[in-house]
């Protein structure tokens, strides 16, 4: 059992937050992930990025099996409600020298008194550690980096449209019943009663918490609680828990686009906001990559959409010429 003691200014302080690396760095996590099939069946391919790019570090930090622990600088606790990115990577270059070593060490030794397992430290890991706390920190941006644009960037916008009417939707129920029983409906396994926030779990921690952070994840489906593993640091503990509503407003093209080009095509052009892959698309409109292919094709050779190649994947994004067509209302 996992158990939070806070009181109501804890509770008064206690926030939503959005952090596109922590759902990155969860896709690195052994079990518990996100369907296989439907619209968000990338999720369970992320991690072929790791092998197809030899992104080794990453790969050596992986989880294979349950128990262990993933170095919590490698998703830097947000300083606002919704860090981008590159923000994010340039706070685990800057990752103090002393933190990294200590998280490794847990990742060694585990918190046995916690029921955190330990494991021995992959060659790989080892090797890059050798140059230095800070090489090994700036290796681990690079490569992150790297996994996010290859890996979670094409399906980052329809994601974070999700987890942001997810946001939405339980901001209303905060206004309407309060932050307490807000946290009771996030999951069947949390409860808060009596200044005490309770998380059913195989680890047994208790602690006091100044606030708490609420983060949605798509990522995973399992909720559970981020806690810092380093001793007197108390950065506030993160609720990271699975949006189970995962619907949210797709770009509808215009009536007079759909006429101009067919439902299909239009519906394609109108979800161009950012560059995607023909597999991405697919997933998201539940159409075959054969059919989205085609229709791509004849979006490009309209003039509509361009190609681009990054890395062994071809995304696609609308041209100015498509840009103004998809955006025109009448």
């Amino acid at each position: 059992m996992i158990t939070l003691t806070i009181d109501s200014t804890g509770l008064a302080r206690s926030r939503f937050v959005v952090s596109p690396l922590h759902e990155a760095v969860n896709t690195l996590m052994s079990s518990g992930l996100t369907s296989r099939t439907g619209p968000y069946a990338w999720v369970s391919r992320t991690r072929r990025v790791l092998r197809r790019e030899r992104l080794e570090l990453l790969a050596g930090l992986a989880l294979d099996k349950d128990g262990g622990y993933l170095p919590d600088f490698l998703s830097p606790h947000p300083t606002g409600p919704a860090p981008e990115v590159a923000e994010q990577l340039a706070a685990v270059r800057a990752t103090p020298p002393e933190r990294v070593l200590g998280e490794l060490l847990t990742v060694r030794h585990g918190r046995p008194e916690a029921g955190l397992l330990g494991r021995p430290l992959p060659e790989v890991v080892e090797r890059t550690l050798e140059r230095g706390a800070t090489y090994f920190a700036h290796r681990a941006a690079d490569e992150l980096g790297r996994y996010w644009e290859l890996a979670l960037a094409p399906y980052w916008p329809d994601a974070r449209a999700v987890i942001d009417a997810e946001i939405d939707r339980r901001g209303r129920f905060l206004a309407r019943h309060g932050t307490g029983a807000l946290i009771n409906s996030l999951a069947p396994q949390l409860s808060w009663a009596k200044g005490r926030i309770e998380l059913e779990s195989r680890f047994t921690v208790t602690l006091p918490a100044r606030m708490v952070l609420l983060m949605p994840t798509l990522v995973t489906r399992r909720i559970h609680v981020i806690l810092d593993p380093i001793d007197g640091v108390h950065r506030a503990p993160t609720l990271m828990y699975p949006v189970t509503d995962r619907r949210a407003a797709r770009p509808e093209p215009s009536p007079a686009l759909a006429q101009l080009l067919g439902p299909t095509r239009a519906d394609l052009l109108t979800a161009l906001v950012d560059p995607a892959t023909t597999a991405a698309l697919a997933d998201r409109h539940f159409l075959s990559a054969g059919t989205v292919s085609y229709h791509l094709g004849v979006l490009h050779r309209s003039g509509l959409v361009s190609r681009v190649r990054s890395g062994r994947e071809v995304l696609y994004r609308r041209t100015p010429r498509g840009e103004e067509l998809a955006e025109a209302r009448p």
